[in-house]
């Protein structure tokens, strides 16, 4: 993927030298030429078409910006002016009391420590603390999507467990503690619901531990803290204490479960991106979970907007709905756990049929790409080119 993101500077002038160590992320440079940086009709349609798992098809429009009508605009009128500052005041008072239980709950205790500093969390912490944590954290998390407008959330559960059948024809244990929850990934509420529902650890990035509030919340929720832009060798590292982590939660009810999205990034919620093997790599159970978020103006889905803008029209909606599909308990063949990436890819191919999902090949480099166009910083030419071969 890098070498082909490489190959997306202009085709139609040669480009200027450029040092050997220069930047390589997908996102691309700005193009001198406008014209060549125009979004037409003709190249938009192309556009949507390469990025669709990444379209908003509400009536916002692309990255929240389209044209509203009157009735729309008088409808954001009236919510901004009303509804969103009682949502403000509301959200952030339930934030601050979750912050003041975390704090008294960890004072005067010691973080887990792994990585020689680098991981560290409160999950781990047991007795009544723990159990005011989790409780309170799942109850509070309920009561910042009803502020959020998501008033109801419709929950329905499919069959026994799945997976293969050992040498006798018999299902393995159906009840057996799965190592860690599987999504898709269409939004931060996603991250509100998992927290309502079972309150697991997350993979977060390393800034997030160091957020005011929202800090120490991630800590008692036990976050594997990675840095998503760094390619050093500390990766083996996140791999491995996410591996433990889900083997431990496999093994241990009184372990926290692990919460993973192996899409690495949000959609729009009509697509399921290849999956990351970290789920996977334990050996373990996993129960697959489908999230959709069905709409009649805007989306809550988190794709091509910014959040600034995003949480604000999400604010504005007076009601928000969220389907919550639970799959039985995946139980890997033996196959399959000497193989991640097979056991990562049909248990993708599982979540794509019960949830009626579309499977798209692209990723989060793409993703960077196409708001990279969105926002005219590239040649179109070069990016409706992309992945030609």
């Amino acid at each position: 993927m890098e070498t082909e993101l490489k190959d997306l500077s202009p085709a139609t002038q040669p480009p200027p030298p450029a040092p050997a160590d220069k930047d390589d992320r997908p996102l691309l440079k700005p193009e001198p030429d406008a014209e060549a940086s125009a979004i037409t009709p003709e190249n938009l349609a192309e556009l949507e078409k390469r990025f669709a798992a990444y379209v908003r098809r509400d009536a916002y429009g692309s990255m929240g910006r389209g044209e509203l009508p009157l009735r729309e605009k008088v409808l954001l009128g009236v919510a901004m002016a009303t509804l969103v500052p009682v949502r403000v005041v509301a959200a952030l008072a339930i934030l601050v009391a979750y912050y003041l239980i975390c704090r008294g709950c960890t004072l005067l205790k010691k973080p887990n420590r792994e990585e020689e500093g680098e991981q560290e969390d409160y999950a781990h912490m047991g007795g009544w603390r723990r159990k005011v944590i989790v409780a309170c954290g799942r109850v509070l998390s309920r009561a910042m999507l009803f502020v959020m407008g998501f008033y109801w959330i419709n929950e329905t559960s499919r069959g026994a467990s799945c997976g293969p059948e050992d040498d006798g024809g018999k299902r393995q244990e159906e009840h057996e503690r799965p190592g860690a929850i599987v999504s898709n990934h269409v939004s931060y509420v996603d991250i509100l619901y998992h927290m309502s529902s079972s309150f697991p650890s997350f993979v977060a990035k390393r800034s997030v531990a160091k957020l005011p509030l929202v800090g120490l919340i991630s800590k008692c929720l036990g976050c594997v803290y990675v840095q998503r832009e760094s390619k050093s060798s500390d990766f083996k590292g996140v791999s491995g204490v996410i591996t433990e982590r889900v083997r431990e939660a496999h093994q241990n009810k009184d372990a926290p479960m692990m919460m993973l999205f192996p899409e690495g990034t949000t959609t729009n919620g009509e697509y399921l991106l290849p999956f990351k093997t970290g789920a996977f790599l334990a050996k373990a159970p996993v129960l697959p979970v489908i999230l959709n978020y069905p709409y009649q103006r805007f989306s809550p889905a988190w794709d091509s907007i910014s959040g600034a803008r995003h949480v604000l029209f999400l604010l504005c909606q007076f009601i928000n709905h969220i389907e919550v599909t639970h799959l039985p308990v995946y139980h890997p063949s033996e196959q399959e756990k000497n193989d991640a990436k097979l056991y990562a890819n049909n248990v993708r191919k599982l979540m794509a049929k019960e949830g009626h999902l579309i499977l798209s090949d692209i990723g989060l480099a793409e993703k960077r790409v196409y708001h990279a166009a969105l926002n005219g910083n590239n040649s179109l030419h070069s990016v409706l080119r992309q992945k030609e071969d």
